[in-house]
């Protein structure tokens, strides 16, 4: 647990300074972190990111993951839209399957194309929240991390009924219940105290939903890691495993904002 708050700490004290800044420092700090998490994606499947596919997969992420300027510079550019990279990368893929007999599968390429789809939607959108402006993108921060820590603790204290036993047996109702209190109140703190112009009913509606979907991507991150039989996406964070194991949640809440029109 110590060691858990601690790199919590040091963690937040080396992001959040991006955050406020946004801009290239911020998109940068985003990439790195998208090639940590996808990297660590691919090893669960025993694949490699410094590979033939591993490589044609990481160029359809930072593709996919160009903010809406960029993304019109390089069209202007090469007359390419940033779907059309991917589409590219989804051919190259297959061919690979041919070129190497099988040894990298279909399967494998389906994979590395979804795997590049979950990694990047979600980075990219934690992208272009902060380009759209710093509250909402603060705002959708403190609702994931109070729901992680609201059912953390509230499931630690009285949970009793497990919410998902085959998919992640330490968390239950209780918690998941939790979570989402904890996410209205401090969504509606931050709203209040920020000035954000959207209602508080809206407000509180935004944070139930976020609530839920960062906890399903929670779930999700949890039913990969049970089924290639690993306990952490990585190690680089100590006491709370890899990129993809902190931003699991943010995947799922990011694109969901936007999907809402709440940004």
């Amino acid at each position: 647990m110590k060691q858990r708050i601690i790199t919590g700490a040091i963690a937040a004290a080396l992001f959040i300074p991006f955050v406020i800044i946004g801009g290239i420092p911020f998109i940068l700090l985003v990439y790195v972190l998208a090639t940590i998490g996808f990297q660590e994606l691919l090893k669960m499947k025993g694949r490699s990111l410094m590979s033939v596919p591993g490589l044609i997969s990481l160029v359809a992420l930072y593709a996919f993951m160009l903010p809406g300027d960029w993304s019109q510079e390089v069209y202007e550019w090469t007359g390419y839209l940033k779907v059309e990279f991917v589409f590219m990368a989804v051919i190259l893929l297959l061919i690979h399957t041919v070129v190497v007999k099988n040894s990298f599968t279909f399967d494998d390429a389906a994979f590395a194309i979804l795997g590049t789809l979950y990694v990047g939607l979600g980075f990219y959108y934690l992208i272009e929240t902060r380009e759209s402006g710093l509250a909402v993108l603060v705002f959708a921060l403190l609702v994931v991390w109070f729901t992680d820590s609201g059912a953390y603790f509230t499931g630690r204290k009285i949970g009793k009924r497990k919410l998902w036993p085959e998919i992640s047996p330490n968390k239950t109702i209780e918690g998941f219940v939790g979570g989402i209190i904890w996410a209205i109140g401090i969504g509606l703190i931050f709203s209040y105290f920020a000035g954000m112009e959207q209602s508080l009913v809206l407000v509180a509606v935004v944070a139930i939903v976020a609530s839920i979907f960062g906890q399903l991507g929670d779930l999700v991150e949890s039913a990969l890691k049970r089924h290639f039989n690993v306990k952490d996406s990585g190690k680089m964070l100590p006491g709370h495993g890899g990129i993809l194991d902190r931003f699991d949640s943010i995947l799922f809440v990011m694109p969901l904002l936007h999907f809402l029109h709440f940004i």
